[in-house]
């Protein structure tokens, strides 16, 4: 039993922002819908839940078609906050609630009890305008869930939560697999989708570019890499001596190099220890999901979120020469420049 997206294609006017799209998600997981901003995450979850109808294809849960599904089978947590900010938090929760045919006293017990759990129970008495933009998020994650849906179609979850919130969330979503529930979820943060999914679709332009368990997507692009870290070196440029090893992501604490095919990771080890150098961490790993990204998509996740080079002369580039220089020879810390 799955989640099975079948050729779903959907246009609006000349813009194509489904293109034939297909995956299957197993049921029982927790699943990565990974891609940049205007890939199609948000219209896909907006078609199975019965919101946009698709200009061709179908979703099917368990064999049944969406549009047929009740609605108690879906729980939404949408990327745009949708709380009434002068209701309790208890209120809406209740109101959510009945919704998908919760009684008014099984939503308010379960509300206070999901509350309680978040180490939150003094917010049910709170309006929703009260509380950081975190706190609502967390506040819509348990509209999402009051109901106990058998899916579950989160956008961007973890937008605008600090660390600790974070934590508290990924708790939850793995507690929610382990009763057998299917999480799905999109994300442009790799590192969440690495840390909590079992299987990932990469979708890019409406169409699916790599999809699959973890470990397949992962190795999909052959690459093989290690993890190294040093002390008092970052930089690392002794790794240009190697033959066949290259530095494709520096790192403060700990970088990633990349061996051809046909070289043997150790040559690495040996090269640091041949030096005299201090390793204190050693690696050999599939490449990061982001990496796997740019090799499929040809760009970084977030590349709409990273400033264009300036012109030279312009205005944002009328800084000192000698600032220029200063930051033209800095090293890099965070990986490949967009």
């Amino acid at each position: 039993m799955s989640l099975v997206l079948d050729s779903v294609t959907k246009r609006f006017g000349s813009i194509v922002a489904l293109d034939q799209l297909t995956f299957e998600v197993p049921r029982g997981q927790v699943f990565g819908f990974l891609g940049a901003n205007g890939a199609g995450k948000t219209t896909t979850m907006r078609i199975a839940l019965g919101v946009l109808r698709a200009d061709s294809g179908a979703i099917y849960w368990n064999g049944s078609p969406s549009e047929a599904l009740p609605r108690r089978t879906w729980g939404y947590l949408p990327e745009e906050r949708g709380l009434y900010p002068r209701m309790t938090v208890l209120e809406q929760l209740v109101f959510f609630g009945s919704l998908y045919g919760l009684p008014k006293d099984v939503a308010a017990r379960e509300a206070r009890a999901w509350l309680a759990r978040f180490r939150v129970p003094d917010f049910a008495d709170r309006r929703a305008d009260e509380l950081s933009k975190g706190n609502q998020q967390k506040v819509q994650f348990l509209a999402a869930i009051l109901h106990d849906p058998e899916v579950l179609l989160m956008d961007e979850p973890f937008t605008g939560l600090d660390p600790v919130n974070v934590a508290l969330l990924r708790e939850a979503f793995l507690e929610l697999r382990d009763r057998g529930k299917t999480l799905i979820f999109s994300t442009h943060q790799m590192e969440a989708a690495e840390a909590l999914c079992e299987s990932v679709a990469i979708v890019d332009r409406g169409r699916v570019v790599v999809g699959g368990s973890l470990a397949e997507v992962k190795r999909s692009t052959g690459r093989r890499m290690v993890i190294i870290g040093i002390a008092g070196d970052h930089q690392l440029r002794w790794i240009a001596d190697v033959p066949g090893a290259r530095v494709i992501r520096p790192g403060i604490e700990r970088s990633e190099v990349e061996v051809d095919e046909g070289i043997e990771p150790d040559v690495v080890l040996a090269a640091a220890l041949a030096l005299g150098l201090r390793v204190t961490h050693f690696e050999i790993a599939d490449p990061s999901l982001e990496q796997v990204f740019i090799d499929h998509v040809g760009r970084p996740v977030d590349e709409d979120l990273r400033l264009a080079p300036a012109a030279p002369g312009g205005g944002s580039d009328r800084r000192s020469g000698g600032a220029r220089r200063r930051q033209a020879t800095a090293p890099r810390a965070d990986g490949p420049a967009a």
